[in-house]
């Protein structure tokens, strides 16, 4: 009995470790790839409006760590990666540049390797260099950084603006690269990070320069195949998948670098539910503010090529547990967000500002239909309003204000309306004083130039979303099916209390907008490719140059922000229970931006600029060319006929 009992326990313990051999040699090739971008400080979970009018609480680092530890119990080997704009959305952003809370909270959360996106340029080449110097002075863990496609400009005598000197030395003591080596399993992964062409061009104050990134993604590849000799290739691409298949940023990298193994894909905020497979290459998408985990398990074939096992995005929501110990840290930084920032303000973080009895559009929604929204409303009425409060005595009137979709960050939902919640609503930029936040500045344009910013509207925004503008103190028809450029039919002033009033084409107007907004405008012409035009101007008519000269102050000299403004706006409303409420006006539109649909040939042609005179006369031309080639080839065959048929007779 004791040698049978004996030669079973040795068969068991042969055949165990064979299992568990066997095992252990299938999980060698393969590779778990954990996965997050355009996180946009989003550290704390938040409210929004799902497509089915649900309301629901969504993301959070806290949550979104309980979700990554859970993976880890199942593979300890798996990375995590980031495709950039992890910071600029929240008040968090506001110690970007002090504290640097997001590269210490990823650093913490164990993210192996992660990239630039043009947000994290938004402070400029100063306020990044003193981020990354605050993370390494932290002396905490922090995650490495690889961006392939950066390049630092030099002057005409060689050397760098002083704010791009300290950028380069910090990201050189950061140790940020052009590609990174990770190990897993045996397996010796290849990462590096790249910003996309659209990406770069939202980055017009960074003061680097973003060299061609499929150029770079070859140039990379090339090294990571035959210098590093590397199992797997990750790049991570804040190029994003916005537009149409396959023609987007991402799409085009893994078609023209098809070495690549796996991208993930950011800045556009995608949410891919199932991947998109190009050739060889799989491309991951997980939407924005932390709402998903992204989630890619791969494995290695016979012939070493790597194949998709899974792909999933695990929802951030209300049953997820948040981590204490990020929790506690996001914590410690909103307690600085209130000493170093809003306590500037007179505001509390979490303080109530109103109440809204219905949900505006919510923010990824908004700017997808062409037509009013009524948040953009609410905006524009409210730059007014805080320009009315600043200048008190001293207020000249302002016709028009305007925002674009571009920079509508955030959306209200029905209930209270916080500080923070407000803050997210236009969370981007920093002003001249240096604070976060950008401020409010005055121009003057002419009628005929009102009437311009109304077809940059109309004809621009087909092409380009972000271009969509929503205004107050005007009112416009346009026809989506008419010549581009000549979409516009009427325009004039709309009052407060609805009346209109025609504009004077040569008459100096007024107008308020966010220090970007207007910094975009005399972008117009090249937007137009020269057809339409807008010139800035001072009061007195003189073409402004420097757009931070005409930034709006109170009588304290303190620049009027955005947020701020909405903010001043949101307390100014009647109240119930002691408690602001937005007006049910706020809830439909105003007749702001009326959209004439209809296809009837005389409207499509009417009331032609010059633009359109111009297209119609070349056309005309073309026509009567057209007909005058048809008569004259009618008239040698005619002659030839004839010709033919003497000659015959």
């Amino acid at each position: 009995i004791r040698k049978v009992f004996g030669s079973i326990m040795v068969l068991s313990l042969i055949l165990t470790f064979t299992v568990l051999s066997s095992l252990s040699a299938a999980s060698e090739g393969n590779v778990t790839i954990l996965f997050t971008h355009d996180l946009h400080d989003h550290l704390q979970p938040y409210t929004t409006v799902q497509k089915n009018g649900i309301t629901t609480t969504l993301g959070g680092f806290g949550k979104l760590q309980s979700a990554i530890k859970e993976e880890r119990d199942k593979d300890p080997d798996l990375i995590l990666v980031d495709a950039g704009d992890f910071s600029m959305g929240t008040l968090f952003q506001t110690i970007f540049s002090s504290h640097a809370p997001q590269l210490r909270i990823m650093g913490q959360m164990s993210y192996d390797a992660i990239t630039f996106g043009n947000h994290e340029f938004d402070f400029r080449a100063k306020g990044l260099a003193d981020s990354l110097t605050a993370a390494k002075s932290s002396g905490e863990p922090l995650p490495r950084i690889t961006a392939a496609n950066i390049f630092f400009p030099v002057d005409k005598e060689g050397k760098l603006t002083p704010s791009l000197a300290k950028l380069k030395n910090a990201m050189d003591n950061y140790k940020v690269e052009d590609y990174l080596i990770i190990e897993r399993k045996g397996i010796k992964i290849g990462i590096f990070g790249l910003m996309g062409k659209d990406a770069a061009s939202n980055a017009p104050m960074s003061e680097v320069k973003f060299l061609d990134a499929i150029e770079s993604a070859q140039r990379v590849v090339n090294i990571l195949k035959t210098k590093e000799n590397v199992d797997l290739i990750l790049c991570l691409s804040h190029s994003g998948t916005g537009g149409f298949s396959p023609k987007t940023e991402d799409e085009i990298l893994a078609k023209k670098v098809p070495e690549i193994d796996v991208i993930i894909s950011g800045h556009s905020h995608t949410k891919l539910t199932e991947p998109l497979i190009v050739g060889n290459t799989i491309i991951g998408s997980s939407g924005e503010y932390s709402q998903n985990l992204g989630i890619i398990k791969i494995t290695q074939d016979p012939d070493e090529s790597w194949i998709l096992k899974e792909y999933a995005l695990k929802p951030i929501d209300e049953t997820i547990p948040e981590d204490e110990e990020i929790a506690d840290m996001i914590s410690y930084y909103q307690h600085i967000v209130q000493e170093s920032y809003l306590n500037n303000f007179n505001l509390e973080f979490d303080e109530v500002l109103a109440r809204s009895p219905f949900n505006f559009t919510p923010a990824a929604q908004i700017g997808q239909k062409h037509t009013e929204e009524p948040l953009g409303s609410l905006i524009s009425d409210a730059y007014i309003y805080a320009v009315q409060l600043a200048e008190g005595e001293d207020y000249e009137p302002i016709a028009v204000s305007l925002v674009p979709n571009g920079t509508i960050r955030g959306s209200i939902v029905e209930g209270d309306v916080s500080v923070s919640d407000v803050f997210i609503v236009s969370s981007l930029g920093i002003g001249k004083d240096g604070t976060p936040g950008y401020p409010l500045v005055s121009v003057y344009l002419t009628g005929k130039e009102l009437k311009t910013v109304c077809e940059v509207d109309a004809s621009v925004t087909p092409i380009m979303k972000a271009a969509q503008l929503y205004m107050s103190g005007i009112s416009y028809t346009f026809n989506p099916h008419r010549l581009i450029f000549n979409k516009v039919t009427d325009v004039n002033l709309q009052h407060p209390d609805g009346s209109l009033e025609e504009i004077d084409d040569d008459k100096l107007y007024r107008l308020v907008a966010g220090l970007y907004s207007g910094q975009m405008l005399p972008a117009v012409s090249d937007k137009s490719f020269g057809l339409l035009s807008l010139v800035p101007k001072t009061k007195d008519g003189t073409p402004i140059i420097n757009f931070e000269d005409q930034i709006i102050t109170d009588h304290q000299g303190r620049e009027v922000k955005e947020w701020y403004a909405i903010a001043q706006y949101l307390r100014s409303f009647d109240l119930e229970n002691g408690i602001p409420v937005i007006p049910l006006s706020y809830s439909e539109t105003q007749g702001r931006k009326i959209v004439d649909n209809s296809k009837n040939l005389l409207l499509l042609l009417g009331k032609p600029n010059k633009i359109a005179i111009v297209v119609y006369l070349i056309f005309l031309a073309l026509v009567v060319g057209l007909c005058f080639l048809i008569i004259q080839v009618a008239k040698r065959y005619i002659e030839k006929r004839k010709n033919k048929y003497t000659a015959i007779k």
